[in-house]
């Protein structure tokens, strides 16, 4: 059973970095400079658990340009399980049910290898494929009626 909890603690949010730091630095071989932002105490992010086991995570925040959903990460072992699209799903509820008013834009930047997924929740490319931490990434942009809470 996939599990899509908001992360409220500091416990619950080092197993995320902890996933992150497995996926992107250690897998994917991002600098754990770059993976760390100074976003991490604004952002509101998410635990996944299969059987009550951690494996994935994600978050959004809000920038001059939208809602920006990044760092979603699935471990290996969980990968195909569905777990990115509980994540996905629940991300985007949180958003929609926690705006008072008409969100201008949602967006993501991702992994090219990514992008099926996203395009599955309404997610359009835009502009060019760019290197972001040495891993190919497309601007996707969610059009405002695409996606329905479900």
């Amino acid at each position: 059973m996939i599990e899509i909890l908001q992360i409220s603690g500091p416990a619950d949010l080092d197993v995320a970095f902890s996933i992150r730091r497995k996926v992107f630095v250690e897998e994917q071989n991002v600098s754990a400079e770059e993976e760390y932002d100074e976003f991490e105490t604004t952002s509101t992010h998410f635990l996944a658990r299969v059987d009550s086991v951690p494996c994935g995570t994600a978050r959004w925040r809000r920038t001059s340009n939208g809602v920006k959903l990044e760092r979603f990460a699935v471990l290996k072992e969980y990968r195909g399980q569905g777990v990115a699209k509980a994540l996905v799903r629940a991300v985007l509820n949180d958003v929609f049910s926690q705006q008072p008013e008409p969100i201008e834009r949602i967006y993501l930047h991702a992994q090219v290898s990514a992008m099926p997924l996203y395009a599955g929740f309404g997610f359009v490319p835009v502009g060019p494929v760019f290197d972001e931490a040495g891993i190919q990434h497309q601007k996707m942009v969610l059009p405002g009626s695409s996606y329905s809470i479900q």
